[in-house]
């Protein structure tokens, strides 16, 4: 080949380079955030419409707290990400909130009215596996990139649809991604025969895990404005944040007694033996 024709070959080459790079959009950077936090809400048949309401209320309420937004302002970047997510079934998960950032009362106060502006709807069965799957893949697609993940999970019974729920736990924390959780122990609305004792020793050896992971039950609707909050304010929060130090000092960590080792399949060996129950969870 000669000197003219490979010279030829290279602009050739370079001018198709140049052209791709063109065409391409560049890679945008991920915004740093203290936290990325999913919050995870059951919404299944078990939960009544007034109880629905409650927990959007509830989040509503907390995100807009003083305590919350000063334990956000306190963080290195002062300011965090936050969707909002509501499941039931394993195929049965909406995003009602988007990944948003709050770093200031105004970005509060627009994901509550994001909560206030349709009415919750329920739905069939309890996947807290398909929750937990459904929010870890949240993660890839925020566009942040926080110092710590978090998939805070509330919900009212056992898993029993879906994968083993301290398999996908596993797997989830294996990622690098914290589980909370909020047990809520309220026994109301309507499949109350899927109910099972101790629901806070189930989500403790069965749905949470990480570094530093928590719960925080719930024994009665009046409890979850606080609880959440409290919850918040502890996930968000830094280590070394005043907020967070004055929730611990003020609420101590839950220790619950240690006894036989939990089932975390009773959910699903209740509903293959529900012949004799309403199909309702």
């Amino acid at each position: 080949m000669s000197a003219f024709s490979c010279a030829r070959h290279l602009f050739s080459g370079s001018a198709a380079l140049a052209l791709v790079l063109w065409l391409v959009p560049p890679v945008q950077a991920a915004e740093p955030v203290d936290v990325e936090l999913v919050l995870a809400v059951d919404v299944s048949l078990s939960m009544s419409p007034g109880e629905l309401e409650i927990q959007r209320h509830g989040y509503a309420a907390a995100l807009t707290h003083d305590n919350v937004l000063q334990a956000i302002a306190d963080g290195a970047y002062g300011k965090v990400a936050v969707t909002y997510v509501e499941w039931a079934g394993a195929t049965t998960q909406q995003v009602v909130v988007p990944w948003t950032v709050i770093a200031s009362r105004v970005d509060a106060e627009r994901v509550a009215a994001q909560l206030s502006a349709h009415p919750p709807a329920s739905a069939r069965r309890t996947s807290i596996s398909g929750a937990l799957e459904f929010g870890s893949d949240l993660f890839a697609e925020s566009g942040f990139q926080g110092t710590k993940r978090v998939i805070d999970i509330s919900g009212d019974g056992p898993n029993n649809q879906g994968a083993p729920v301290d398999i996908t736990r596993d797997a989830v924390v294996k990622q690098g991604i914290i589980i909370n959780g909020l047990p809520l122990m309220t026994r109301g609305g309507f499949g109350g025969a899927y109910d099972v004792n101790n629901l806070d020793r189930y989500y403790s050896d069965c749905v949470i895990g990480g570094p530093g992971s928590f719960m925080i039950p719930v024994n009665d609707w009046t409890q979850f404005p606080e609880a959440i909050r409290r919850k918040l304010v502890l996930e968000l929060a830094g280590a070394a944040s005043p907020q967070r130090a004055r929730e611990e000092a003020g609420h101590p960590p839950v220790v619950l007694a240690q006894d036989r080792p939990t089932d975390c399949q009773v959910g699903e060996k209740m509903w293959r033996d529900r012949s004799w129950m309403f199909d309702a969870r």
